[in-house]
């Protein structure tokens, strides 16, 4: 027994050892031990690297901004590096200020302080943007310029991509957990944050979760006619089957009248005021004051259609750099009048298969999804000048 019990420690001992040289960390908090190796790591979704900082470590979003710490650094280098106070910085992210960091830690900022810039480092202006377009300013700027009443103005340069939720850390919660919460794997979410080795968090931490990646499309197979499946044989011709039974229907009762169901049916509910202009799903929910409408990922050239009945108010090509020619907004914007100083608005599109002024009904194509990186559909619901929430309207 006691050399049974021996062997069966030693297994298991050379598995931990096995599974601790793997490249992916080693689940601590033993889930699924002994019901067969867990397979779940594989089916993480695969996520985008994090954006590079600019020069003072700060990475900026419409809604918040983190600071990401050098070697060497404590939270009062960060601070003074950003210009805010440690002490404030410490408490906000729950460490002492004397601290010293890891390579790549992550630190929210309590308040936003001036915007990434060329002149600290940064690729672009301002924060990342949604891949969204400020339909309201560009097509401002288009009825503008047709009526003479301002010069085009070039755009500066914003950097685009997705902003990460933002976990804070609770009592109980290992990066283990955090990850399978949000369907991530560990790796990328220690790579997003700094993690260390031993990918330990504390209580009132901060962290990214990254980013999803487009998945890559798959190329689909075609099996074979027949192939994969046993076809039952059929029955012999040379037996014909038997007659079917003849009923006695001579002392059936005559039927009944049928009931008129169209006049018992109950009313349906009422469907939304719009329909959804694309199929696909929504990637982008509208925020007030920073995503004046939503994201709805769909295939290029699939069709755009009204979601309801109106005329076409507007029609905006690409904006030109008079220097380069550089198109400063991706796709065409196409704005619908409603009735009732009601508009939607479409954009990141191309294609447009009606003329301003026209009448158009629900569900008519109007337009093509335009070939981005990633095809997303912008889709806005505007009461008069005032985005609003477009999802009330399309349920």
């Amino acid at each position: 027994m006691d050399l049974l019990r021996g062997g069966r420690l030693g297994v298991a001992g050379v598995a931990l050892l096995g599974l601790a040289a793997c490249g992916e960390p080693f689940d601590v908090d033993f889930r699924g031990f002994g019901n067969g190796f867990d397979t779940s790591e594989a089916v993480r979704q695969a996520t985008t690297q994090r954006p590079p900082p600019d020069d003072r470590g700060v990475i900026s979003y419409p809604n918040y901004q983190v600071a990401v710490a050098s070697r060497g650094d404590t939270v009062a280098d960060v601070a003074a590096r950003v210009g805010l106070q440690a002490s404030q910085l410490a408490s906000f992210n729950g460490i002492p200020q004397g601290v010293t960091l890891r390579e790549g830690e992550v630190l929210v900022l309590p308040s936003r302080v001036a915007e990434p810039s060329p002149a600290t480092g940064a690729v672009a202006t301002g924060p990342i943007q949604p891949d969204g377009v400020d339909v309201a300013a560009v097509a401002g700027a288009a009825i503008d310029r047709s009526s003479g009443t301002s010069a085009p103005r070039a755009t500066p340069q914003v950097q685009t991509g997705q902003e990460p939720v933002r976990h804070r850390v609770e009592r109980g919660e290992t990066a283990f957990s955090i990850a399978r919460l949000y369907n991530v794997s560990v790796r990328s979410l220690a790579d997003w944050n700094g993690l260390g080795a031993d990918l330990a968090v504390r209580e009132g931490q901060y962290l990214l979760i990254p980013v999803a990646a487009e998945p890559a499309p798959q190329a689909a197979v075609a099996a074979a006619p027949g192939t994969g499946s046993t076809a039952p044989e059929p029955p012999s011709a040379a037996t014909p089957l038997p007659p079917p039974p003849v009923a006695d229907t001579s002392d059936d009762e005559p039927e009944p009248d049928s009931p008129a169901l169209s006049e018992e049916r109950t009313e349906a509910s009422d469907p939304g005021r719009f329909a959804m202009p694309v199929s696909g799903g929504i990637i982008r929910p509208f925020r007030a004051g920073s995503s004046s409408g939503i994201g709805i990922s769909a295939e290029a050239g699939a069709a755009v259609r009204a979601a309801g009945d109106g005329r076409v108010l507007l029609i905006t090509r690409p904006a030109q750099s008079e220097s380069t020619g550089e198109e400063l907004y991706r796709g065409d914007i196409l704005v619908i009048g409603h009735g009732d100083n009601l508009l939607t608005v479409y954009s990141g599109i191309d294609g447009i298969s009606v003329e301003k002024g026209d009448d158009v009904t629900r569900g008519q194509p109007i337009a093509r999804v335009f070939a981005g990186a990633p095809p997303v559909l912008h889709f806005e619901v505007r009461e008069g000048s005032v985005a609003v929430d477009p999802m009330p309207y399309l349920q």
